[in-house]
């Protein structure tokens, strides 16, 4: 199952404020989300979020369709409050506040993927 990355620059010595805004995050309504057909695309299957310096990386782990992701996330109100509290610390303000200006933010962050390796694509377990 594919992981992707998601770059942040944030203002240095932040770090604890940022995670403070994390600590409270709104977990999205449902792990499923849904192709521009409506119909099942992928799933969520989890998160993390990774900090150093002016650096801040999310990482998804996801089953599907990666372009959809940005559209569900688009559509939570979490997302929306965290964007609008990690504001005041990014070194570029964005727009992220309708589904088009998230999604352009989510492509031109997403870091390029060199290596994925899982116990699946082992050698030994097969």
């Amino acid at each position: 199952m594919p992981y992707a990355a998601i770059t942040y620059r944030v203002k240095p010595g932040h770090e604890d404020e940022i995670a403070d805004i994390f600590a409270g995050f709104q977990r999205v309504d449902t792990p499923d989300f849904a192709g521009d057909d409506g119909a099942a695309a992928g799933r969520l299957l989890g998160t993390a979020v990774f900090i150093k310096d002016d650096i801040m990386v999310r990482v998804i782990h996801y089953e599907g369709e990666f372009a959809a992701i940005a559209r569900h996330m688009a559509k939570q109100r979490g997302v929306h409050l965290i964007e609008d509290q990690l504001a005041p610390y990014l070194q570029e303000q964005r727009d992220t506040s309708d589904e088009a200006g998230f999604g352009r933010y989510f492509r031109d962050a997403t870091m390029r993927c060199i290596s994925q390796l899982s116990v699946q694509t082992h050698p030994a377990g097969r």
